[in-house]
């Protein structure tokens, strides 16, 4: 008998979860996949729209290759005002009923799933089916009384599509996040809201070549560059008074620092404060991308040296973006002495007592504390 697994949900957006879930229920299971996104799910209201929900899963499901996945729009066609689980599966149990059905659901629904309507009818028509996680301790009264099983399969990272949208996680495939960009959609149009276009563009290109340089590199982080890049300008949205405000009570002290170099403090703040970024390397590169330090991590280089040669600057950046594609530290170093030259040459003073310790240390005598 040909086995299929009915996986729900908002979909708000997909993520890699959904799809490592996906696809190691498909081979355990040995069983077909049918997405059914939610329109007007009851525990949630969706932050974007089933038509943007629905072409994000397209392109996840084309990107991720998923053999045997389909997307199924029979809860987007239900003209019910709300849609629940058990009209769901007896839709697909009626309309084949010489197939197998298994209902995929997440770790955190079985501990509810005594609270959906008429649990024991869904049961009798499907087998449900789970994947542990191991922040989730699981309702094993739930699992004994309804039959549900857990599927052997090591669950690798927690990600959620809350977390993607408050920026707090990449974790989706490429034509995911590129469709969030283009579309203006969660965090994308937030940052919008928060700058001018010039520098928004500049925050989107500066995200785009962080995350190349770092994925060129081999480095795991490029998720992280992607984010920092993202954010690292933060502070270019709010005026003079604002800014000077919040580094007396936030950073009392870097305020003798040059008032050019306060926008990345309050970037780091904002990061913080307004897109819940709780990661300390991400903050560190935001809070000194613009001035350099001494000892910085890989991430602040990679952030620095993406800042400095955007190729949306106006001068040709080309040699010094493949010098970071090539060595990201040895780019750094050659970023860092070009922009030395720069200041000199434009007879600016480099007055700032963090850029001049740290080209004290990267291109003088001091040793950095990086394994290279």
């Amino acid at each position: 008998m040909e086995s299929v697994i009915l996986f729900g949900g908002a979909f708000d957006p997909v993520h890699n979860g959904h799809l490592r879930m996906a696809g190691a229920a498909s081979f355990l299971l040995n069983a077909d996949v049918i997405f059914i996104p939610s329109k007007s799910p009851r525990w949630k209201n969706p932050s974007v729209g089933i038509d943007h929900r629905l072409k994000m899963l397209a392109l996840a499901i084309r990107q991720n290759g998923l053999s045997g996945t389909t997307i199924s729009d029979y809860e987007i066609r239900s003209e019910a005002e709300v849609n629940y689980t058990i009209d769901t599966v007896r839709y697909f149990v009626n309309k084949y009923p010489k197939k197998q059905f298994y209902l995929l659901i997440g770790a955190d629904q079985v501990n509810q799933f005594h609270q959906w309507r008429e649990p024991e009818e869904i049961v009798n028509l499907v087998t449900v089916v789970y994947i542990p996680r191991p922040d989730i301790k699981i309702n094993e009264g739930n699992v004994a009384k309804y039959k549900i099983m857990s599927l052997p399969y090591n669950h690798t990272g927690e990600v959620s599509s809350t977390k993607i949208r408050n920026l707090q996680s990449v974790d989706t495939p490429s034509a995911v996040l590129d469709y969030i960009e283009k579309n203006r959609l969660y965090y994308i149009e937030k940052i919008a809201g928060m700058l001018d276009k010039e520098r928004f563009e500049h925050s989107l290109s500066v995200a785009h070549l962080a995350r190349s340089i770092a994925y060129k590199n081999e480095r795991n982080d490029y998720p992280k560059a992607y984010i920092a890049g993202l954010l690292h300008d933060l502070g270019k949205g709010y005026d003079t008074a604002q800014t000077i405000a919040i580094m007396k009570r936030q950073f009392k002290d870097y305020v003798n620092q040059p008032e050019f170099s306060y926008h990345q403090f309050v970037g780091s703040y904002l990061a913080e404060k307004d897109f819940g970024i709780k990661d300390e390397e991400i903050l560190d590169a935001i809070r000194f991308h613009a001035t350099g330090k001494p000892h910085m991590s890989p991430l602040g280089k990679i952030i620095y040296c993406a800042d400095k040669i955007d190729p949306l600057r106006g001068f040709n950046s080309r040699p010094l973006i493949k010098k970071c594609y090539q060595n990201y530290y040895l780019g750094f170093v050659v970023v860092l002495s070009a922009n030395r030259e720069y200041l000199l040459a434009n007879g600016k003073d480099i007055n700032n007592p963090l850029t001049d310790a740290c080209m004290q240390l990267y291109l003088g005598k001091g040793k950095d504390i990086e394994s290279r």
